[in-house]
């Protein structure tokens, strides 16, 4: 299944929870997209640092 983000590809997203350690989730087209030292509703552009099989790991750009 190809995955709908890629590693080093920037992302403009919306944080919709929080994970159990505390970091954001958004989603693009269903995939999850850990976001450390994001908040719901935050609205960030992030990129992609890690694609696991299920989720990636992304830092807000600034």
């Amino acid at each position: 299944m190809e995955k709908p983000v890629r590693l080093g590809e920037e992302y403009e997203v919306r944080i919709v929870e929080v994970s159990r350690r505390g970091d954001g989730i958004a989603r693009i087209k269903g995939f999850i997209i850990f976001i450390p030292g994001t908040s719901v509703g935050d609205e960030v552009r992030v990129k992609i640092t890690k694609v696991g099989r299920r989720y990636a790991i992304g830092e807000v750009v600034r």
